[in-house]
């Protein structure tokens, strides 16, 4: 790996992007650079505005206050200078060329990469392509496991195949649900019925999401899930405890103690994850131990079924009465923030925020050097 001078590692840490989670983003970067010792690693920061262009050295503070007034002139780039840049994907010459600067003047040379960015164009496996491409080290999962964990029936698919149990289920395309919407609600009543709950495929932080409890308001959660893509997923209502567990490390997962989430709302959709601050996390979650174990080893073995790195949250139902565990989704860029469940779990399991990032960043350079052994052409 290539350091600056005093052994320093450079990181880039990318946030913000083209994507419904831009602002949690924000947030989530601005913890990871605070925990980040800089007697270690010289941070470099990345942003991504909504419209999709790249700046280099630009605080999340900033972005966010470009992103609302769209002016250049609220940017601020840090000492070592800056600008609207991109990704280098020539692997002989690793890290970001600045648009705005002469050739001479526009490398900035990095070592490992800390992607994020929650959901689309961040989450998805897109980001995580172009940085195979650039043959970049890089921090949580790789192409597949992030594209397979964004789209939530693919996932639901390899969950099944490996023994976790999930709640039942229908798929809908947005072009069948407009051209014949009656007889799709009709399948959904049939197969699912009420209440239910619709969802983008394709999102996170509970974006689009509904309850549906009758047909007028199934046609309404339907055609809110349309917007956000192409696929739309419909679940049956479980009556259950929402669990959390965070997962960390390659090729052996280790997973941390369960935290449950008490919603503050019907169910735990977006205003309540970060608006009305009123949902309520109960770490580590009241349960037996051997239910602990139960959703421990379920965590890891769904993680590997989606040949995960890194990191990812895996979100469990505990039904009531029955007291079965249902995987619900995992999540492969997690919430980052000082509070969120993610770095939360891990502190109550004995890991602290500081330490999380510095195994992260580990993880990548170690995930890094064993694709290395790997041969890319036929000699």
């Amino acid at each position: 790996m290539n350091t600056v001078a005093g052994g320093k590692l450079k990181v880039g840490v990318i946030f913000g992007g083209r994507s419904g989670e831009h602002e949690v983003s924000l947030v989530s970067a601005k913890s990871i650079m605070k925990a980040l010792n800089p007697d270690k690693y010289e941070v470099i920061p990345v942003g991504i505005t909504r419209q999709g262009a790249w700046m280099v050295g630009v605080k999340p503070d900033a972005l966010l206050e470009y992103g609302k007034s769209g002016s250049r002139s609220c940017l601020a780039f840090n000492a070592a200078g800056g600008g609207k840049a991109s990704l280098n994907c020539d692997p002989s010459n690793k890290g970001l060329m600045l648009l705005d600067k002469p050739k001479a003047e526009n490398q900035v040379q990095l070592d490992v990469l800390f992607p994020i960015i929650h959901g689309t164009y961040g989450e998805d496996g897109t980001l995580q392509g172009m940085l195979e491409l650039a043959d970049m080290p890089y921090v949580g999962c790789g192409v597949l496991a992030s594209a397979v964990g964004m789209d939530k029936t693919v996932a639901k698919r390899l969950f099944h195949e490996a023994g976790l149990e999930i709640a039942p289920y229908k798929e809908v395309l947005r072009s069948r649900f407009r051209s014949h919407p009656d007889a799709v609600i009709s399948e959904i009543e049939g197969e699912l019925g009420y209440p239910c709950f619709v969802k983008p495929v394709n999102s996170g932080s509970s974006v689009g999401i509904s309850k549906a409890k009758n047909r007028e308001s199934l046609q309404t959660a339907l055609t809110l899930a349309a917007q956000y893509d192409r696929k739309i997923l419909i679940e049956a209502h479980i009556d259950a405890r929402e669990i959390e567990v965070s997962v960390l490390g390659n090729d052996d997962p280790i997973s941390s103690l369960p935290g449950e989430i008490v919603p503050c709302n019907e169910f735990y959709d977006y205003n309540a994850k970060y608006i009305d601050e009123r949902s309520e996390l109960k770490i580590p979650a009241d349960l037996s131990p051997e239910t602990i174990e139960q959703i421990r080893v379920m965590a890891v073995k769904a993680y590997r079924a989606l040949d995960c790195a890194g990191m990812a949250r895996v979100d469990f139902f505990l039904e009531r009465g029955s007291n079965r565990v249902i995987i619900n989704e995992i999540n492969t860029i997690p919430g980052f923030t000082s509070i969120s469940m993610y770095p939360k779990l891990w502190e109550a399991t004995g890991i602290s925020y500081p330490e999380l990032v510095d195994r992260l960043v580990d993880l990548a350079i170690e995930r890094y050097r064993d694709k290395q052994e790997s041969l890319s052409t036929v000699s």
